[in-house]
């Protein structure tokens, strides 16, 4: 059966780059490759999915239409089209003659106009046809043949429409009243007018009642009031919406079917663009059949060159016999002879790349497998570990020397993971480090830090999935102990060798770029202490964890029957569907509910606050989801992660996660925690220190205002902080021109509000959302904000006016951020980019603040014999494990590294606390 799908380029290329506009996917050579992502994976998800047997793709072509011709207006209030998508189209179109689909394009007609006229005429000629588009003005084409075909959104499918579902979506009798509905409500995205004071509800009700747009003007006498005279007013203006709304069936343009067939793509000119692009995924994915190359013939001298994606685990590795012919010494030491001269070549070198294989992901657990060592590129060897304990012990320790000689550099890529393990059998890593990952996220914070990708941009080399060298039980899966040494040396030698390849590369790199003293003064002493804080991990409190679960369990479920009870029936609180139609349709809380593009009602969060006060329901329905999230997330999730081996969690801190340089920690996320509210608590009082220990916790007060004051230079703003007043109190005194000691509680916490919002760029819409005030009072807090500040909206400008020229920000260490789009034409990109530059050397100067402190407070505590512990760091906050004896003088330590981290025009304010837990201390 011939299945069509005529796909609107343009449509699908925004939503693509829309998408990722706040992570957007930047390859090594600064080249915003999101739309083009987006584009290829909604393609290659309808051609798996829907297998269609015919397809084309319709362009909008370059210069004015007939609607711009006949209408000046048309399309005008339109942005000008981001940088990014104008040079990503022709990339785009490459990658679709690849494809081998047909690219539709027709001088003086848009993208809908050539699908209108292909789509009907293939719907009379009795074929399957689908228009893939987000557009809602499609829906006057679906006919019996002929359906929309939504593309993804989120979390949600592909939607497929027919004549049933654009009748119920709008509302009306007919798909065909669709241009009515347009002509009437216009349309603000195409800037078709319709009628002034019209909109979807009142359309609605006018195209149920007279049919057509026609039928209306004829009968216009027939309405009363306001809306009469708005009709009466605007007869030309509704006539020219609807001309303007209709999408053309009669484009010069041949339906055939025969060019419209579905063809193999050019898998060889597919690969070119996505190596171009930095597709390794894609690579992967869509192009999955295409064999390696030879084994006789490797071009890169990659061993991965010699791998097929065919045979068995030992058939793979016997390929790697062929090394010897591409000048590699991979060399596997598996005797105590071999052990003992290898032992004295690595303890003569000053550089020495290692890399860890193991029985698993998580360090505090995991078994060593083998370690492997490169001092020499091309160079490497590789020393099996056996299982049996105590011989694994005599054999690591062997290596001590080399491992804890102070005088070599110890490379590796995530040497923390390294550091840890080692640590399992008693063997400290000393000695200055490079980790390869850091380097890298250091001069691309915003790009992937993976051995592959590192290998393919810097190295060139052609990598290939660990599990494609040897199969399920690779090392992605995590345990090496399942292949014979033979089978892993070559490739355990393979990673030691590209570590210290990539360190060549990315040490010059850094002194070229000025990141030197950023990553061997922070970022690389931060790693000891990172892997010191996973490996003391934390104490929790289960027994008050297993109280608060069944404290909450009860509370939602009683949330549970007073929602019931105020909607006047049961229903699933936990879909979104559900709670929309209750809310919307039932209730009828509000008349102009949102809607997603899935065509449901909104039901976020986000919507919800700013419903909060139109009916009860709303307050009980956020109530409920907040706790669900609070047992799942945490409080039943936590006890899960407690380690048997240590009866501790030992969260992961990520060093190359946030483009900004802040730590984000997984395995718990505790970076996430909530602590405004009082279940938010609850978690926090499950956080215990050690059998007869105090919880200690200390945190930087307002540091971010305190950067902002020191690197804007206010006079104002120092002046509030040197003197010890409350800053917020400060601000509302200057801002609403009273004494000090007159400012209220709301005031206060508007000024609060303020602070923090007007710093990262709020808008004026932005601050008034945020207060619950009207806009005029937030443009008038704005206002007197910069007038009581001057030199931080002089700060805020020069910060853009430094990002427009040269690309980035930095912080005070000279962390940069960079921002591509920053001088985008398109006001929603360059807003963003605008924002950012303001933010980020304030939210990355925090960063490297409290890391500056992480490191010092470390090195005092192993200087001075201090027993207790750090344990955790969130945000701005640093938590330990105290001894009694030792309170005063671990206080003490905390709090002097902290304020002193850096010296600022205003001084850095550390407060602190003591408990039996976190929420005592904090």
């Amino acid at each position: 059966m011939e299945k069509l799908f005529l796909l609107d380029a343009y449509a699908l290329i925004y939503r693509a780059y829309y998408a990722f506009i706040k992570n957007p996917r930047i390859n090594s050579k600064g080249f915003n490759t999101s739309a083009i992502l987006g584009f290829v994976n909604t393609l290659e998800d309808v051609l798996k999915k829907e297998n269609p047997s015919h397809i084309g793709v319709a362009f909008d072509p370059a210069g004015p239409t007939f609607r711009h011709v006949a209408f000046e207006q048309y399309k005008a209030q339109r942005e000008e089209t981001p940088e990014a998508i104008r040079l990503s189209v022709p990339i785009i179109k490459e990658i679709i003659n690849a494809y081998r689909i047909p690219i539709l394009e027709v001088p003086g007609y848009e993208a809908d106009d050539v699908i209108g006229t292909l789509a009907t005429e293939a719907g009379k000629r009795g074929i399957q046809t689908y228009m893939m588009t987000p557009d809602k003005d499609y829906g006057q084409l679906v006919s019996d043949n002929v359906f929309i075909y939504r593309p993804k959104y989120g979390d949600k499918e592909f939607e497929v429409m027919g004549v049933e579902q654009v009748k119920a979506k709008f509302d009306i009798q007919s798909p065909s009243q669709v241009i009515d509905m347009l002509g009437l409500m216009g349309d603000a995205s195409d800037n078709i007018p319709g009628c002034p004071g019209v909109g979807e509800k009142t359309a609605q009700k006018l195209i149920a009642e007279y049919g057509s747009i026609e039928n209306l003007l004829e009968h216009v006498e027939d309405l009363k009031g306001a809306l009469r005279t708005k009709v009466e007013n605007n007869k030309e203006m509704i006539t020219f919406s609807k001309f303007l709304a209709t999408i053309k069936i009669d484009v010069p343009i041949e339906l055939k079917m025969e060019e419209l067939v579905r063809e193999q793509a050019d898998e060889e000119a597919l690969r070119k663009i996505f190596e171009e692009m930095e597709f390794r995924t894609l690579i992967e994915r869509v192009l999955k059949t295409e064999k390696k190359q030879p084994v006789n013939a490797p071009t890169q001298g990659n061993l991965f060159d010699l791998f097929t994606d065919e045979g068995t685990v030992e058939e793979k590795y016997s390929n790697l016999a062929r090394l010897e012919t591409l000048n590699y010494d991979y060399q596997l030491i598996d005797t105590e002879e071999k052990r003992s001269e290898l032992l004295q070549k690595l303890l003569t070198k000053e550089i020495l790349s290692l890399d860890t294989e193991t029985t698993g992901t998580d360090p505090i657990t995991a078994e060593l497998v083998g370690m492997s060592f490169s001092y020499a590129e091309n160079q490497a060897y590789y020393v099996p570990v056996p299982a049996n304990r105590e011989e694994a012990i005599k054999i690591v320790n062997a290596f001590r020397p080399v491992f804890e000689n102070e005088k070599s550099i110890k490379v590796g890529q995530n040497i923390k993971y390294d550091l840890l393990m080692l640590q399992n059998y008693g063997v400290e890593l000393k000695g200055k480090l490079f980790d390869t990952m850091v380097a890298h996220y250091v001069l691309q914070p915003e790009l992937r830090h993976g051995m592959d990708y590192l290998a393919e941009i810097y190295l060139k080399y052609d990598t290939i999935k660990i599990e494609e060298l040897i199969g399920s039980k690779g090392k992605n899966q995590g345990n090496m102990r399942d292949l014979a040494p033979e089978q892993v040396y070559k490739y355990a030698c393979e990673d030691a060798d590209v570590t210290l390849k990539l360190k060549n590369i990315l040490e010059d790199e850094l002194r070229k770029n000025g990141a030197e003293d950023l990553f061997y003064n922070i970022e690389m002493p931060l790693v000891p202490v990172l892997a010191y804080m996973e490996r003391n991990g934390v104490r929790l409190d289960t027994g008050a964890l297993q109280q608060s679960s069944e404290h909450f369990t009860k509370k939602m479920n009683e949330i549970e029957q007073e929602i019931y009870a105020l909607a006047g029936v049961e229903f699933n609180i936990s879909s979104p569907k559900q709670v929309g139609e209750i809310l919307f349709e039932k209730l009828k809380i509000i008349e102009k509910a949102k809607k997603t593009k899935s065509g449901q009602y909104s039901t976020s969060e986000e919507v919800l606050e700013s419903l909060r006060g139109k009916h009860p329901v709303i307050e009980k329905i956020l109530d409920y989801r907040g706790l669900k999230k609070l047992l799942s997330t945490y409080i039943d999730a936590l006890p899960l992660l407690i380690n048997p081996k240590t009866g501790k969690i030992h969260t992961s801190f990520n060093q190359t996660i946030t483009a900004t340089g802040r730590l984000s920690s997984s395995n718990p996320n505790l970076q996430n925690i909530p602590i405004r509210d009082e279940n938010g608590k609850e978690i926090r009082k499950a956080f215990i220190p050690e059998d007869g220990c105090l919880f200690f916790s200390a945190d930087y007060s307002q540091i971010e205002l305190r950067i902002m004051a020191h690197l804007s230079e206010d006079k104002n703003m120092i002046d509030a902080f040197l003197s010890g007043y409350d800053i917020h109190a400060a601000t509302a005194a200057k801002v609403y021109k009273i004494d000090i000691n007159d400012v209220t509680r709301e005031q206060r916490s508007k000024a609060k509000t303020a602070n923090f919002g007007i710093i990262y760029g709020i808008s004026v819409f932005g601050l008034a959302e945020r207060m619950g005030v009207d806009r005029k009072e937030a443009k008038e807090l704005i206002d007197g904000y910069f007038e009581t500040y001057p030199d931080v909206k002089r700060y805020m400008d020069k910060s853009i006016e430094v990002a427009r020229e040269n690309g980035y920000v930095e912080t005070i260490f000279h962390r940069k951020r960079f921002l591509p789009d920053i001088n985008s034409r398109n006001a929603i990109v360059r807003g963003y980019a605008e924002r950012n530059a303001i933010n980020a050397p304030i939210q990355g100067s925090a960063a490297d603040i409290i890391k500056v402190a992480m490191i010092r407070i470390y090195e005092r505590f192993k200087r001075e014999n201090i027993k207790s512990k750090m344990i955790l760091q969130v945000h701005d906050e640093l938590n330990f494990s105290v001894y009694p004896e030792e309170k005063e003088m671990v206080g003490r330590i905390v709090i002097e590294e902290m304020e002193n981290a850096y010296k600022m025009h205003v001084p850095l304010k550390a407060d602190c606390g003591w408990g039996t837990n976190w929420l005592e201390a904090h």
